[in-house]
């Protein structure tokens, strides 16, 4: 009797979501922040659109980069454990079968059962190599395109985040009525945002929806308290 397939479905676009959250939660924060510290220490809506619009430029630019810089610095660190094993597995191959075999007896296997799969992998420089980099170090290889994409992807977000608590202010000709209405908008932002994520990562939806309107609310509300006390 035919069989349905097995499909297995797994999410695999972690990092893309990681920097979207790095980008997204902070460009919600930081401009609304400096948009509601502004509202009552200035009355025009145009000073405070400039300085927010600065501050988005700014911000992505400073995002952007540091995430450039995080990927390149994983991308580094990979290439040099790797030059290391590579070294390792050419000048003590005993040492570094014993690791292979500590690694299978970690998971139950015994020394008998172990030995031929380490032999197996002796003939095979180069996956012997790859099996160290992830299984004794934990290091997976890196895109070459990750830097890149990283900078790209939280500076974007952080764009597309900070133009939502400021959009009311762009519209609206009164600071007071601008910051309610950008109160609003950023906290539906954020349980979208959270309702979205969830759905991507796996988690319940409505759980990550409300915790991320509940620490984006707690983050803004701090920077707005600082922004206020500043502008005093």
């Amino acid at each position: 009797m035919p069989q349905t397939p097995h499909i297995e479905r797994h999410f695999t676009s972690g990092e893309v979501v990681r920097d979207i959250v790095i980008g997204m939660s902070d460009g919600l924060t930081v401009p609304f922040a400096l948009a509601a510290g502004l509202t009552g220490a200035v009355s025009s809506t145009g000073i405070i659109v400039t300085a927010g619009l600065a501050e988005i430029a700014a911000g992505s630019i400073a995002m952007g980069l540091g995430g450039y810089l995080a990927a390149k610095s994983d991308s580094e660190h990979y290439t040099k454990e790797r030059e290391r094993e590579k070294r390792e597995v050419a000048e003590i191959p005993h040492e570094e079968m014993r690791e292979v075999a500590e690694v299978f007896q970690a998971y139950g296997l015994t020394e008998d059962e172990t030995w031929p799969i380490v032999q197996a992998l002796r003939r095979q420089p180069k996956n012997w190599i790859d099996f160290m980099m992830r299984f004794e170090l934990g290091l997976e290889r890196p895109d070459p395109k990750r830097a890149l994409t990283s900078a790209l992807t939280i500076a974007g977000a952080y764009v597309a985040g900070g133009l939502i608590p400021l959009a009311p202010y762009i519209f609206a000709r009164n600071a007071s009525s601008a910051l309610l209405l950008s109160v609003v908008l950023t906290l539906a932002a954020l349980l979208v945002f959270g309702f979205v994520k969830g759905r991507f990562t796996g988690t319940r939806p409505v759980r990550s929806a409300l915790q991320t309107a509940l620490i984006g609310s707690a983050a803004a509300g701090a920077a707005f308290a600082i922004a206020r006390l500043i502008s005093a």
